[in-house]
């Protein structure tokens, strides 16, 4: 399972394993608990491959910053996405210096170290998940 197929739909919890596709929407797996479920085509739904977070000169893909607390935490949790507004801030001060504060919501973050964590607990944030992805991005340049 590769990350471009995560995907978070608005109005549900948690990311989704994006199966397969129907004549009324997809098929996608909760990563949380592994249940399979239909998801009409009037639903909003992203796929983690095209989120990005705002810095002051760019955007930072989402990939890029989860990479950054997958080093800065050695293959560990990240801070619980429960956290005080004021300690979620200062992490991702520590993580990405250059974000925007002011158009990175405290519910963005939230969502942020939550995906980092359930990522992490179904194996998507490996080492060489990065560095393919790396080579990928290197070769189309």
């Amino acid at each position: 399972m590769k990350i471009e197929k995560v995907i978070a739909i608005s109005g549900k919890p948690g990311l989704y394993n994006l199966i397969s596709q129907t004549k009324s929407g997809f098929i996608a797996k909760n990563l949380d608990d592994g249940k399979k479920s239909s998801i009409p085509a009037s639903y909003n739904v992203s796929l983690l491959s095209n989120v990005a977070i705002y810095t002051h000169t760019e955007e930072v893909p989402l990939r890029e910053v989860f990479k950054k607390i997958y080093e800065k935490e050695n293959g560990k949790e990240c801070i619980s996405h429960k956290s005080p507004e004021s300690e979620l801030r200062a992490y991702m001060q520590e993580v990405l210096p250059e974000y925007d504060e002011s158009r990175v919501y405290h519910s963005d973050l939230k969502k942020l170290f939550q995906w980092y964590n359930i990522l992490l607990k179904n194996d998507l944030l490996t080492p060489e998940e990065n560095e393919e992805t790396e080579n990928a991005k290197s070769e189309e340049e």
